[in-house]
């Protein structure tokens, strides 16, 4: 018997494949570059660096740090470059620009409106300059050959008190770009039933929310997201593991919180890259995210702050291919259980997998079947035989 051949996908099919993004902040994700021309337009002084290469190293570093609050301090900078409606349209374009250029057919980006108006936009302005933005970044996309669809996540910051005002705000865009609502900001000493009133006010709208949960702070994070809340998704939720124990004979227990979150089905929106940089996971090899596949938790990849991890979907599955060895048909599932858990109608999201993804991968495990042969030798040349 002959041991069976994994093929592990290559870069340039890992960068090709349609990848669904569920777990990114607007304000995480600027161009440098963008970010140093908009300074300067809008008098902004602070950054630490004008050379957007250098500026991109610091943001970078500056993350790097093993603190989610150290981590979370690098957003006053982009924040402070995003107080505009053009800056805003601008940086939402071109999110929608680079993320179909990395191959994301569907995404859904996160941003908390409360955290730009400062030079006088309303809640609503903001949320419609981002919208137009979206379109218009799709608009570009389609005309470099991509396709993508984005979606909005209004976010409330936890240690604030204007949840329940942006989630009445997400449910008046419902049908115009905002797919759901989010917290987020630092979890400890700030927990989801500080906002019970936003959702509640959800529940009764039939309208969806995800939760930041289970990052920096452990099970009870997660248990009130869930049973307190009613999220219908938890952002990371990576700290899922510590209600799992690995005997050494490696046999696995799930606990009662673990059991539930698995046999519900409850998405998980994993940022690998994201989590050893806020020290969630201390390497990509002992990321819970090996374990947890293994248990068919219903897993999904994603970025989290492109800027700050200096990452795309592709890196993130590069690094987990290299891992754990996970395969074209792996990407697929994680793509899948990311589609299956969007917030847009159900048909749209099986049109998505049927139409799209399964029919991406397909063309992408076909391709072994048509070997690069070498150039086609030139006639007009005398090469070839005679």
């Amino acid at each position: 018997m002959t041991s069976e051949t994994i093929t592990l996908p290559t870069s340039e099919q890992i960068a090709r494949a349609p990848k669904v993004l569920l777990h990114d902040h607007l304000d995480g994700g600027l161009r440098p570059g963008t970010i140093v021309e908009l300074a300067r337009a809008n008098g902004y002084g602070g950054l630490p660096e004008s050379d957007p290469e250098k500026l991109g190293t610091w943001f970078r570093e500056a993350a790097d740090s093993g603190s989610l609050e150290r981590y979370l301090e690098t957003f006053a900078h982009t924040c402070a470059v995003m107080q505009t409606r053009d800056a805003l349209a601008r940086v939402a374009a071109e999110c929608a620009e680079d993320l179909a250029a990395d191959g994301v057919v569907y995404a859904e980006i996160r941003y908390a409106p409360e955290q730009h108006l400062e030079k006088g936009l309303t809640l609503e302005e903001v949320v419609e300059a981002v919208n137009d933005g979206f379109r218009e970044g799709e608009r570009r996309a389609r005309a470099n050959g991509h396709r993508i669809r984005v979606g909005s996540l209004l976010t409330a910051m936890r240690h604030a008190a204007r949840a329940l005002e942006i989630a009445e705000l997400a449910n008046r865009y419902r049908d115009f770009g905002v797919v759901g609502f989010d917290i987020a900001g630092a979890e400890a000493g700030y927990p989801p039933t500080r906002h019970l009133d936003a959702f509640e006010y959800l529940k009764r709208e039939n309208n969806h929310f995800t939760i930041h949960a289970g990052e920096a702070f452990g099970l009870p994070s997660i248990w009130q997201a869930l049973q307190w809340c009613g999220a219908d998704r938890l952002g990371h939720g990576v700290r899922i593991i510590d209600d799992i124990e690995v005997s050494d004979d490696g046999e696995v227990k799930l606990g009662r919180l673990a059991s539930y979150v698995r046999d519900k089905r409850i998405p998980l929106e994993m940022c690998p890259s994201s989590n050893l940089q806020t020290g969630a996971a201390p390497s990509y090899a002992e990321h819970p995210i090996g374990l947890l596949r293994r248990l068919q938790f219903r897993l999904t990849v994603n970025t989290d702050n492109r800027l700050m991890s200096g990452t795309t979907m592709s890196r993130e599955f590069a690094h987990l291919v290299k891992t754990f060895r996970y395969t074209l048909d792996d990407m697929q599932w994680f793509t899948v259980n990311a589609m299956k858990s969007a917030f847009i109608p159900f048909d749209e999201r099986l049109a998505m997998i049927n139409d799209v993804i399964k029919p991406g991968y397909a063309t992408l495990r076909s391709e072994w079947l048509f070997p690069q042969t070498g150039s086609t030798p030139s006639a007009t040349t005398g090469s070839g035989p005679a």
